[in-house]
This record gives C-alpha cells, sequence and structure tokens, in this order.
C-alpha cells in the first residue's frame, strides 16, 4: 500500500532533522534539473575547497538577480553538491544562484572561511555577468554557519574590503537561522573554530552593523533548539533597525533549525512559505533605488 504523499514528505523531513548528508541527498533526487543549467567546478581561488557551481536560469529573461548561498555546518563540515535543491529554488525564481564551497575546521579558523566568501562573493561580482547574471542586483544567503558567513560579508566591511569591494556593492543579504550573537560559545564543536575563550568580540554579527549595512531579511523558526531566534535573529533584527537598516523580520512556526533550509525543496515547500518570502525579497531590493551614500 503506498503512503499518502504528506506521510511520505513527512519522514523525509523527520530524516533531514536526524541527520545531514544522505536525507540532502534524497532531496536532491527528488529535485527537478530542468529549471537551470548548471557550470560546475570554478575555481574562484587556489585551494581544492575554493570552487563554485552556477545555475542560471533557463527561463530568465535578460539579466537576473544574483545570490550567493552559503550552506551550513558548524564551519566544520559541508558540500556546496548537498545543496542543489536549493539552487533550483532560487533558479526557478529567475535568479542566478551561485554556491560556493569554503575551507573549514580543523583545517582553518576564523576568519579564514570569511575570506573565501567574500573571494566567492567577488568572483561572482566580476563574472555573474557571464552567466546571465546582473552584479548590480547582487544578494548574499546562507543559512546557520552559512548565514554568519553571509552576515559578516554584508555587515564586516573588511572582508569584502579585501577583494576591493564594499558591502554597499550587495542589494541585500538573506540570513536563515543564523548565529549572529553566540558569545560565549556553548557548542563543543564550534569552540575551537572561534578560539574559545579567547573568541575576538568582532566576530559577531550584531558588532558589526553600521546605518551603511545593506537590507536585509532574516528568517528563523519559532523555536530552535540549535541556534536560538530571540537571542540572534531578533536582536540583530533590532540592531539593524536602530541603525536605519531596513529589515524583514521573519518567524515560522512549522519548522526547526534544519527543516527551515528543508522548506526551500520541492518536496518540503508545504512546512514554511520560505522560498516565496526570499523571492519577494530579492524581488523588491533588486528595483529599490540604492541609496547614493
Amino acid at each position: 500500500m503506498k503512503l499518502p504523499i504528506k506521510v511520505a514528505l513527512g519522514f523525509i523531513a523527520a530524516a533531514l532533522a536526524l541527520a545531514a548528508c544522505s536525507p540532502l541527498r534524497t532531496i536532491n533526487a527528488l529535485t527537478p534539473t530542468s529549471t537551470y543549467s548548471k557550470t560546475a567546478n570554478v575555481p574562484y581561488g587556489p585551494h581544492p575547497r575554493q570552487k563554485l557551481d552556477i545555475y542560471t536560469p533557463l527561463d530568465g529573461k535578460g539579466t537576473a538577480p544574483v545570490v550567493v548561498f552559503f550552506y551550513g555546518g558548524s564551519w566544520n563540515s559541508g558540500e556546496r553538491l548537498d545543496y542543489e535543491f536549493v539552487a533550483e529554488a532560487l533558479a526557478s525564481r529567475g535568479m542566478v544562484a551561485i554556491l560556493p564551497d569554503y575551507r573549514l575546521y580543523p583545517d582553518v579558523r576564523y576568519p579564514d572561511f570569511l575570506t573565501d566568501s567574500a573571494q566567492a562573493v567577488a568572483w561572482a561580482a566580476k563574472e555573474a555577468s557571464r552567466h546571465g547574471g546582473d552584479p548590480k542586483q547582487l544578494f548574499v544567503m546562507g543559512h546557520s554557519a552559512g548565514a554568519y558567513n553571509a552576515a559578516m560579508v554584508a555587515l564586516d566591511k573588511r572582508w569584502l574590503g579585501q577583494q576591493g569591494m564594499s558591502p554597499t556593492a550587495l542589494r541585500g543579504w538573506i540570513g536563515l537561522a543564523g548565529p549572529y550573537n553566540f558569545l560565549p560559545i556553548r557548542n563543543p564543536d564550534v569552540k575551537p573554530v572561534f578560539f574559545h575563550p579567547d573568541t575576538p568580540p568582532e566576530s559577531q554579527p550584531i558588532n558589526q552593523v553600521t546605518r551603511l549595512a545593506p537590507p536585509a531579511l532574516l528568517i528563523a523558526p519559532q523555536d530552535d533548539d540549535l541556534v536560538n531566534p530571540a537571542r540572534n535573529t531578533g536582536m540583530l533584527a533590532k540592531a539593524l533597525r536602530e541603525a536605519g537598516v531596513p529589515v524583514t523580520e521573519i518567524y515560522f512556526d512549522k519548522v526547526n533549525h534544519v527543516t527551515l533550509a528543508g522548506s526551500l525543496s520541492r518536496p518540503l515547500r508545504y512546512f514554511a512559505p520560505t522560498l516565496d518570502e526570499i523571492t519577494r525579497f530579492v524581488e523588491q531590493e533588486s528595483m529599490r533605488p540604492k541609496d547614493p551614500a
């Protein structure tokens, strides 16, 4: 007897919540490849993990917004190939999706993965037009640790500054269940990444907010037992608003830390309208006149 579709999808969601690699590959197997063309294994730096994939919408008209997506994994795990479902989601809504790998602990610690992240964004700014993207409509996005990377690229001018760019080149940034205000560090896997107990305060996105920060879309689960949404998403949103930065703050009650990312996939979109909110934000900010400051 066949399981009802929602029951089957529920099993996928449960598996996704319990593990990382295999369920993500299962979701990718259920994700169509008919919405994009893919250019794979493009180097943006000399290290073997400094490579990225580009997903260009097949039905794109003219130049499209460009979204550089960073996956999570506590800065010690993750592969861009596991997140093809994210790229397909973005491409299906008319965005050029760029998914880079970046160096991980124990090979590197903070802030080397931010150097990689900024280098990937700089590559996108220079090369996206060759893949149907508009570098003037450039966004960064991430989930969990990847949302931290996106936040630091968008808020801390040091990283794009090393690439001859400024965060003002970004139209906006999108964070999904990101850690933005996580001192003191409690996760034992994360402590050595940030030199605990000597973690520098400037490593925290909340300490990098200025009035020049690009607009933000911050999405989190209502309940998250890995990254506290009130302390991280809520407090960063408050700091951005107080600095006069446009910010959209959204909480969903049917997802957890992991399935929030999963809700971007076609099989699990009934959990939350995450993709709809991202699409709305990208379209809105792409049309907004840029502040000359």
